[in-house]
């Protein structure tokens, strides 16, 4: 049987796939083969095209930014929960296809895409780049297909559960049903109720937790790297009493509850300055970079370490997998983490400069999908233009626009919405 090779933290139905299949290699286990289709997927290598904070290619006159993509973040942040993972007892290979696939299904220009993607799908079940994740996993991305069609890359139910952020669907959200976050599109709830089979409720399986953290840990840590890196942030600024003022406004409602006390995230902040690796000035130069590249070696692993020892003493030793546990992050380390986010968010995301290319991001989406919309199938690539004369009604149609946009580069979302639009 497939997973044979597996530890017995991970039973049959874990191991099990939407579509079976006989195993093509002996003694390689179910989760090293979820892993590698996923890094041989070319959702995957799209990635590298798709904007993380600072836009690929800006060049600043002192020094080059080489900023990060959803791609290198993505990599980055499989490494952190690999082993986060791996010190709890999870199996690595699960632990990092999850983290490898967490982003796939993000669209085009990042969250700004997003948003704007989900006002065009308003009548069709909406957009939410997690739930383009599972769809994407599990029915666009072409490796295994059934008679009755694809069923993407057709990975186990444990890695398909471990890369779900979000376990409902639209407007399903368990304490806070106005939040737009979801995880599943209404078409794709037979796969989803397949892989939540055996959940209790709405929480996330351990490995799904571990992700979502190793992802906040890599985004927060890593965004600030590239904010100072690209001359955006000065971290002399977060000493002024404006200044900080200013970055807790940003943290408190959007990465901290809306009642968070402003004193503790400035005594967070104030731990993170107080120590003796933290980044007080940054000049582009090779010392520079050293220095900050050990800081940001010393904050993933402050903010790892406090999670493992947390978990540990609320779980004990042994192996920590699927609804065996919950991950603990002690709340000053997520005010911690939160901070970072905030300061990222005041100095890169929030420059006008950024808020004027947004604008016309979401321009360029929307032209697009009204272009398409008015055309199709031309203008689809041929996996979607198929699926487009198979659809069996407008609302159908219009999702097969969405997922061939959400599918495009930021540069590829460009020269279409140009050559569609007569712009060209």
């Amino acid at each position: 049987m497939e997973g044979t090779a597996l530890t017995t933290a991970y039973d049959s139905t874990s191991v099990a796939r939407w579509a079976p299949e006989p195993d093509k290699r002996p003694g390689r286990t179910a989760f090293q083969r979820d892993r590698a289709r996923i890094l041989h997927s070319a959702a995957l290598r799209r990635l590298a095209g798709k904007t993380q904070v600072v836009t690929p290619g800006e060049h600043n006159q002192v020094w080059d930014a080489s900023p990060r993509t959803r791609l290198t973040h993505s990599l980055e942040c499989a490494q952190v929960g690999r082993e986060l993972g791996a010190a709890l007892g999870c199996d690595p290979d699960l632990v990092e296809a999850a983290c490898l696939s967490h982003d796939l299904g993000h669209p085009p220009f990042g969250h700004n895409g997003e948003q704007a993607l989900n006002e065009f799908a308003e009548d069709c079940g909406g957009f939410e780049g997690n739930a383009q994740s599972l769809r994407l996993l599990t029915r666009i991305e072409p490796k295994r297909f059934t008679p009755e069609g694809s069923v993407g890359l057709n990975l186990t139910r444990a890695a398909l559960d471990a890369a779900t952020k979000y376990p409902w669907p639209r407007g399903a959200h368990p304490t806070d049903p106005a939040s737009p976050k979801f995880g599943v599109y209404e078409d794709d709830r037979p796969v989803f109720d397949w892989i939540r089979e055996d959940a209790p409720g709405a929480r996330t399986c351990f490995e799904a937790q571990v992700m979502d953290w190793a992802d906040d840990v890599a985004y927060s840590v890593h965004d600030v790297e590239d904010g100072l890196h690209a001359g955006h942030i000065d971290p002399d600024c977060l000493h002024a009493d404006p200044e900080r003022e200013a970055v807790f406004a940003v943290a408190v409602g959007r990465y901290v509850p809306a009642g968070t006390d402003p004193a503790e995230l400035a005594e967070a902040l104030d731990r993170l300055l107080d120590q003796e690796w933290w980044p007080h000035g940054y000049d582009g130069t090779a010392v520079a970079q050293a220095r900050l590249k050990d800081a940001t070696s010393q904050l993933i692993g402050r903010f790892c370490l406090a999670a493992e020892g947390a978990t540990r003493r609320a779980h004990g030793g042994g192996r920590l997998t699927r609804y065996g546990a919950e991950l603990v992050v002690p709340r000053g380390t997520r005010m911690e983490c939160a901070v970072l986010k905030a300061v990222a968010d005041r100095y890169v995301m929030q420059r006008a400069e950024q808020e004027l290319l947004r604008a016309d991001q979401r321009v360029v989406v929307l032209e697009l999908a009204q272009a398409l919309t008015s055309r199709a199938p031309d203008g689809l690539d041929p996996q979607f233009r198929t699926l487009f004369d198979r659809a069996p009604d407008d609302r159908a149609r219009k999702r097969v626009i969405v997922d061939q946009i959400a599918s495009l580069t930021d540069a590829s979302a460009r020269s279409l919405h140009a050559r569609l639009t007569g712009q060209a």
